[in-house]
């Protein structure tokens, strides 16, 4: 049974710090590798997607791959085709598969019938590539992850739940912030081998004290357009501003998956000004993909 990649739990502490350490060599020298030499990656779209479109087709294509794309809409999946014959299907012809849907079960289904890797290139409840791109950002920021403060504020959703895990993993401590209603789940434990922690708090000025960096994301996801109103009122105080910047580590950046709301989760100085390595996150995805692509094809 091939290694996939479903919540990032899967990796050991030090294979993430490899995994890391190597992203920043292929930054430095994006077509040095042809891992994906005459091979083929499927990427699967069931939702809408700019960052992870843009960073996996062309991480692939740098690998020496080619990318085949294929939207929901466009599978057998849509008109009732099962899982289990997607994923056979799958993997007679491609050496991993990429999936961006909505539950994370129809992942783990995916996963458990194909013979090759299987990436979470987003659910509901796990974003981990997203998260890789993110401590890779904080590495170039930084150096040495380990005892660092991470601060995210806002809705506890998927990536907020990536990077418990992710970045406990790293090493760092992970605050998040969050109001009633719209926390994290409490009983979130750090994967095995994590040498990090994981704090939750109600006060954002509580969770970026001492930060490194300000993390936020959306206030309405997709799939929350009908609570927006009532989502923007319970979040309102946890915008990523000057001043909550200013209440960090002294140097502390922010940090923001996109797509962006300015206004609302952050202020457009802050999004578009010198106190962020946002465009730098964007920009990771491909290379922090392209060095997982790497570890898990490798293996298989």
């Amino acid at each position: 049974m091939p290694r996939s990649f479903l919540t990032g739990a899967e990796l050991s502490a030090a294979e993430l710090d490899a995994l890391l350490t190597r992203a920043v060599e292929l930054k430095a020298a994006p077509l040095s590798s042809r891992a994906l030499e005459g091979r083929s990656v499927a990427l699967v779209f069931e939702k809408p997607s700019t960052r992870t479109r843009l960073s996996f087709d062309v991480g692939v294509h740098e690998l020496g791959g080619h990318p085949v794309v294929l939207r929901g809409d466009e599978l057998q999946l849509s008109r009732g085709e099962a899982l289990r014959d997607t994923a056979l299907v799958l993997s007679r012809h491609v050496a991993a598969v990429g999936v961006r849907t909505g539950p994370h079960g129809t992942l783990e289904e995916l996963a458990a019938y194909t013979s090759v890797p299987v990436i979470n290139m987003l659910t509901t409840q796990h974003h981990p590539c997203q998260a890789l791109a993110d401590l890779m950002t904080l590495r170039e920021g930084y150096g040495e992850l380990r005892g660092l403060r991470l601060a995210y504020v806002g809705d506890g959703n998927n990536v907020a739940r990536s990077l418990a895990i992710l970045g406990t993993l790293a090493g760092l401590e992970v605050a998040i912030a969050s109001p009633p209603g719209y926390e994290l789940e409490g009983d979130l434990a750090p994967p095995a081998g994590a040498a990090g922690s994981l704090r939750l708090y109600g006060d954002p000025r509580e969770a970026v004290a001492g930060a490194c960096a300000v993390y936020t994301d959306v206030w309405v996801s997709m799939g929350d357009e009908e609570s927006a109103a009532e989502r923007r009122d319970a979040l309102a105080a946890y915008r990523v501003d000057d001043a909550l910047l200013d209440a960090a580590a002294p140097g502390a950046f922010a940090l923001h998956d996109l797509p962006a709301h300015p206004g609302e989760e952050i202020t457009a100085e802050v999004l578009y000004g010198d106190r962020q390595r946002i465009w730098d996150q964007a920009e990771n995805r491909r290379h922090a993909q392209k060095a997982l692509l790497e570890l898990l094809v490798g293996e298989s």
